[in-house]
């Protein structure tokens, strides 16, 4: 086939006839990723995504909507993920705009469109073909693509052995209320029920069957191939292809084999922790007053009008479930890694940090808010200032810890947590000796700060 190439000096773009007299079909060539990228991200992200509560897998389009409208603030405008794996998916079109960023597998893709209306087709269905352009998009690559709705479009892979995913995008949809929809998917969507399929429409039968038809050949089409570093047709871009689709199939495969997780790493609430005296009034200054091996009171004060001044006791519930939900990461691998070495000497395990780790206690006992167990509790008579005393008893050692929330005169509140420790052993000892910088630079200060950020947001 003749191949007529031109060198652009920045993106290679190309524009098609849009539906009517809408606006064109737009696709830009962005970047080329390392050899075989494009089938180890797309194994990666599918796995993330048909992990996320709003995943919907219909249409050989699985898709999760990761952000919605919101109506309330004139915000019509969402956020989908969606993949398209080696068998492609079939022709369809949607009401509304898209505008998607995409990375393509590492055997390329293949984006075909047709601009052919609903009265072309009822005229006749064979102006769907003529009206149909094809893009070729390179392998392992970045790309961005526009177009209006009432747009009919199909990716397919570019490499037929079927051993490679088309591609992984991150779509906008502009208006989700956009377009002519029907009365009751508009109503749906305006309720924030929408999904990639219900907002999909299918060919008209006439059309399909021209596409199964054994003489419908997509190569036949007028296609633009988009290309980084070397022409699509040249020897060092049949090569570069070749290689990449060898490659990543052994990336992607390798993808498989490990989990697909990730980390949300937080900085907190935002306000600093700081050390404290131990209020007198506190349950934990009756303990252990014959002596103590180690002790710490960390306090977070959030200023006046910055939280709800209403109840103590509401805020030291939700500090409380801010330990239990929020936990620092590191923290928990601290814990993984202690319980492991003193699981032979019989001591007690928990995977929660040792200061607040009774909340995790199910035998009977005391329970603060019938929630949370507790050795002891306190509540003011105006509820500005509410408390609870954790803590266990271990061969080695005995803990106590206060978690308070105290409604300050200024109208600031303050959130604390303070331990004491009591060893009864030389072990003991040792044992918080190995312990006691890390304990108070990091485990204690980061699980206040973290739980503190939780209650702001349950509390917002």
């Amino acid at each position: 086939m003749l191949a007529l190439t031109q060198v652009v000096p920045s993106f290679p773009t190309v524009r098609l006839p849009g539906a009517g007299d809408g606006p064109p079909v737009e696709v830009s060539l962005i970047a080329q990723l390392g050899i075989g990228a494009g089938d180890q991200l797309y194994a990666g992200a599918t796995a993330r995504q048909s992990a996320h509560a709003n995943f919907v897998d219909e249409l050989d389009e699985p898709s999760t909507q990761l952000a919605g409208i919101d109506l309330t603030r004139g915000d019509a405008t969402s956020l989908y993920s969606f993949a398209v794996g080696a068998k492609g998916h079939p022709f369809h079109r949607h009401a509304g705009h898209r505008v998607f960023t995409a990375i393509s597998g590492s055997g390329g893709a293949q984006l075909r469109f047709s601009s052919a209306s609903n009265a072309d087709i009822a005229r006749d269905p064979h102006s769907f073909l003529r009206a149909l352009r094809c893009i070729d998009i390179p392998p392992d690559s970045l790309f961005t693509v526009r177009f209006a709705g009432e747009t009919w479009h199909q990716f397919a892979p570019r490499d037929r052995s079927g051993t490679h995913p088309v591609l992984f995008a991150l779509s906008c949809h502009t208006n989700e209320l956009g377009g002519n929809l029907p009365t009751e998917l508009r109503a749906r969507v305006a309720a924030g029920d929408a999904t990639i399929p219900a907002l999909t429409e299918l060919l008209p039968p006439a059309v399909s069957a021209l596409l199964q038809h054994a003489g419908y050949d997509p190569a036949q089409a007028p296609t633009v191939a988009l290309s980084l570093y070397a022409p699509t047709t040249s020897l060092q871009g049949t090569v570069c292809r070749r290689l990449r689709s060898l490659l990543g199939r052994v990336r992607g495969w390798l993808r498989q084999r490990r989990a697909s997780h990730g980390f949300l790493s937080d900085s907190g609430s935002g306000y600093p922790i700081t050390m404290q005296a131990l209020p007198t009034n506190s349950l934990l200054a009756r303990e252990f007053t014959g002596g103590c091996d180690h002790s710490d009171s960390f306090a977070l004060d959030i200023p006046a009008g910055q939280a709800r001044a209403d109840s103590a006791s509401a805020w030291l519930s939700a500090l409380l479930q801010g330990f239990l939900d929020n936990r620092p990461v590191g923290v928990t691998r601290l814990m993984r890694l202690r319980n492991t070495l003193v699981r032979p000497l019989g001591l007690r395990t928990s995977p929660l940090g040792c200061p607040v780790s009774s909340l995790l206690c199910t035998t009977p006992s005391q329970r603060f808010a019938a929630r949370y167990p507790v050795l002891a509790e306190t509540v003011s008579a105006d509820d500005r200032c509410a408390e609870v005393l954790l803590g266990a008893d271990d061969k080695h050692l005995r803990f106590r810890s206060s978690v308070r929330a105290e409604l300050r005169d200024d109208g600031s509140l303050r959130l604390s947590l303070s331990t004491r420790v009591q060893c009864r052993n030389a072990f003991g000892r040792f044992y918080m000796a190995s312990i006691d910088r890390v304990h108070r630079h990091y485990i204690a200060p980061a699980m206040l700060q973290l739980a503190a950020a939780w209650a702001l947001r349950s509390r917002a």
